[in-house]
C-alpha cells in the first residue's frame, strides 16, 4: 500500500498574509516581527551571523 504525502498549502501573497513585517535593519528583507516590534529587528539570516560574529570563539 503506498501512502503519498499530500501537497503542502500554498503560502498567501500580498496583503492577505497577515500583519506587515518588519524589514531587517542590516539587508533589508523581511523579518518574522511585526511592523510594531522594539528594538533591533533582523532576518533570520542576518540573527544566524549575528550569532556567529558575537558567539565566543574561546
Amino acid at each position: 500500500m503506498s501512502r503519498e504525502t499530500p501537497a503542502p498549502e500554498p503560502v498567501a501573497t500580498g496583503t492577505d498574509a497577515g500583519p506587515p513585517f518588519a524589514g531587517c535593519v542590516l539587508c533589508g528583507e523581511p523579518t518574522g516581527y511585526p511592523e510594531s516590534a522594539r528594538g533591533v529587528t533582523l532576518c533570520p539570516v542576518c540573527e544566524w551571523r549575528e550569532a556567529e560574529r558575537t558567539a565566543c570563539s574561546g
